[in-house]
């Protein structure tokens, strides 16, 4: 397993295992103890992440880049192949994708749910974070967007938790070290929503985050 750890400030630490500082009810813990996880608390997480990282967006984004932000759609759970349509393709079981056409994010619910059983809560701000990465890309001027998108997805990811973090969105939670490297090394290699061919492998992937992390927004964008 890879451990990451980010120097952010003079001081170590990591992003995922993320509580929104929103005093909303009902905000999971750090790693769940209980087997299946309770669904309440996996909507819960969901809902927090997207709080979370759109409030960063809509604070950065118009000083950031000197144009209005608008948030994607949030299509939310759905379960195997029974998610929206993106441009005349069908969902498909086990991903979590942006679809630039009705821009919208959309999750399978038993993706979300089996990474917050096995690693934490972390897995599903970084999904989440990932997939609002692609709908930055698709608000930005063409020639910002890198070839490699998926790690430039990573490295918004990175930047959007520290961030969010800094604003006082989210807070960290116990464990954040281990549940994030277990979370990128899982989504580099084990899991069908991503594969290293299209997303890069494990240390890519935690290189692009914490370059995210550490130096922000800017550093993500293609030169």
């Amino acid at each position: 397993m890879l451990v990451v750890l980010l120097v952010l400030a003079g001081w170590v630490s990591v992003w995922p295992g993320l509580a929104s500082a929103d005093p909303a009810p009902a905000r999971p813990g750090a790693v769940p103890t209980i087997n299946p996880p309770d669904p309440a608390a996996v909507d819960a997480a969901e809902r927090d992440a997207v709080r979370a990282i759109d409030g960063f967006w809509r604070n950065d984004f118009p000083v950031l880049f000197h144009k209005p932000y608008t948030s994607p759609r949030v299509g939310g759970a759905y379960v195997g192949t029974g998610g929206p349509a993106c441009g005349g393709q069908p969902s498909a079981a086990n991903n979590a994708f942006y679809c630039p056409s009705g821009d919208f994010l959309a999750w399978d619910q038993n993706l979300m749910t089996i990474g917050y059983q096995r690693v934490g809560n972390s897995w599903i701000y970084l999904i989440i974070a990932h997939e609002w990465g692609h709908a930055i890309q698709s608000r930005l001027n063409r020639s910002l967007v890198s070839v490699a998108a998926e790690l430039q997805a990573d490295c918004l990811a990175g930047a959007t938790l520290a961030g969010a973090q800094r604003q006082g969105l989210i807070a960290l939670q116990p464990g954040d070290d281990e549940q994030l490297g277990a979370t990128l090394t899982s989504l580099a290699d084990n899991y069908p929503w991503t594969s290293q061919r299209d997303h890069g492998d494990a240390r890519q992937r935690t290189a692009s985050f914490n370059l995210g992390s550490r130096q922000g927004v800017l550093a993500c964008l293609a030169r």
